[in-house]
């Protein structure tokens, strides 16, 4: 019997979806509820899963933006189609040797999970693992990104991978992605002992490999990109494996030379003008629409001030030792702007409101959203309840999230929520900018470069270390008195920090 597969609701407001990537070819038998496809939103990632064993029949291709409700394939029941044999897998040894036969256990599906509220479909951002590759239950296969962060996807079970969907691709949330058949006896080999092995295929990829040992495929992507040799690299990892974290450390020039497996590309002579296209990633989309809708839907203004940096810094300079000795982290200025922030949000609550519909949301709290630059852009994630931390426990939580952040770790729940922002744009060098609200929140603080100048103290010319603030916010809930007011707030405490201290 033919079963239909359509696409199913993945969230609110969202009428159609992406097929981000095919895991299933088309006349491939699948096992009930193995993924099949990954379908992407713009706003997250999401697994297909099959609703019966049988064989996939494709009505759309990938790539195709499929409506909510559309079908996408039939899966055709057949009592004769029967799953891969366990001789169809074949093992690789480092060494050549000839391949034998593993014995297989059952076929495992693995499916993209729900990774957050109203996201209906991820992108498969990068696969860290190869078709073929023995891997262990826990072990993580691929990295999915929705527009608001990425996850990691791990093994169900030991055995035999299958890719079904590629790099790349758009899924929704429950797709199939990848097929695992576990191996009869629960010892899977090393990365030293074994190599990749082939399901269904005759031939097998090669490994990449460093001075001290072998690549993990997404350290050797992210080398690649970088254009750096492996066999230059010392890994940290067991055995000296190169890992994630050494190939985004790795700072070697990219050569100028491809290497002779990658696609041949134009040959340039001097003069000669390149033009290269790039897919928008479903995160820069979501960030494009949300802050034109930001501009079209607000009355945003600016309101702008100068700070004294002179007492903060003689602060940090003469405890920074000590504090750091004895929280075993350092003293920034983030955590002096962001208890500022907090003492003047709950002088000010319009700043710490937001509209909904015809009301008006009034918070108690102080959620402060600090703006991070990480590789694949720009993520907020949100320091909870930070009115009642200190100058510690506010400095821990950055350097975690930022952590998590560069690495791409954030979950949903680290991002959502925020009430008020703050980003840095002097880290840049930015001198002055107008930064734009972060929706649905009602005002963001922009902080700035610090720059030595001339000003007058006491009637006197001095250099003082100045920095420029300001402060967008929303005119429609927040009146010129309020914000002038708020950010003159934050000037006073800043300028003297024991204000802060001693909460006057």
């Amino acid at each position: 019997m033919n079963m239909e597969v359509k696409i199913p609701v993945v969230g609110e407001s969202i009428s159609e979806v992406t097929i981000a990537n095919i895991l299933k070819k088309d006349g491939e038998f699948v096992n009930l509820d193995e993924v099949i496809c990954e379908l992407e939103s713009d706003k997250a990632t999401f697994e297909l899963n099959s609703p019966q064993a049988g064989i996939v029949r494709w009505k759309a291709a990938q790539g195709d933006a499929i409506a909510i409700g559309a079908t996408v394939c039939e899966i055709d029941f057949n009592k004769d189609a029967l799953p891969p044999k366990p001789e169809e897998i074949l093992i690789n040894t480092n060494t050549g040797a000839e391949a034998a036969t593993a014995a297989v256990g059952k076929i495992i599906e693995i499916k993209i999970p729900p990774v957050g509220e109203s996201i209906t479909e991820v992108t498969i951002a990068n696969w860290t693992k190869k078709a073929g590759d023995l891997v262990n239950a826990g072990e993580m296969l691929c990295e999915i990104e929705s527009d608001k962060a990425t996850f990691e996807l791990e093994a169900e079970a030991s055995g035999y991978l299958e890719i079904l969907t590629e790099k790349g691709t758009t899924v929704s949330i429950g797709t199939c992605i990848a097929r695992i058949a576990t191996t009869s006896d629960s010892a899977a080999a090393s990365p030293a002992n074994n190599a990749a092995p082939a399901i269904n295929s005759a031939s097998t990829e090669k490994v990449a490999h460093s001075s001290s040992g072998a690549v993990t495929p997404l350290a050797a992507r992210i080398l690649a990109e970088k254009g750096i040799d492996p066999s230059a690299i010392t890994g940290s990892g067991e055995g000296g494996k190169v890992t994630k974290d050494d190939a985004l450390k790795a700072s070697q020039p990219k050569p100028t030379s491809a290497p002779s497996s990658a696609t041949p590309s134009i040959e340039t002579t001097k003069g000669q003008r390149i033009v290269r296209r790039e897919k928008l990633s479903s995160l820069r989309k979501t960030v494009a629409r949300r802050l034109v809708a930001v501009k079209n839907e607000t009355a945003m203004l600016t309101t702008f001030n100068e700070v004294d940096m002179k007492p903060i810094m003689d602060l940090r300079n003469k405890y920074k030792d000590k504090f750091k000795e004895k929280h075993q982290v350092g003293l920034g200025f983030m955590s002096f702007f962001t208890k500022a922030v907090c003492v003047a949000l709950s002088e000010f609550p319009a700043v710490n409101a937001m509209i909904d519909g015809d009301e008006i949301i009034y918070n108690d709290f102080a959620d402060i959203s600090v703006a991070v630059s990480a590789p694949k852009g720009l993520v907020v994630p949100v320091i909870r309840n930070a009115e009642k931390m200190d100058f510690a426990e506010i400095e821990k939580e950055i350097v975690r999230l930022a952590g998590k952040a560069r690495d791409n770790k954030l979950s949903m729940e680290e991002m959502t929520g925020g009430t008020f922002t703050i980003t840095n744009g002097g880290v840049f060098g930015s001198m002055m900018s107008t930064p734009i609200i972060n929706a649905p929140q009602s005002a963001i603080l922009g902080m700035h470069n610090i720059v030595e100048r001339a000003v007058v103290v006491n009637g006197e010319i001095v250099v003082r270390p100045i920095m420029y603030v300001a402060l967008s916010y929303d005119h429609r809930i927040i009146d010129g008195r309020e914000s002038v007011g708020f950010l003159v707030r934050v000037k006073q405490l800043l300028e003297d920090p024991l204000r802060l201290l001693l909460d006057v």
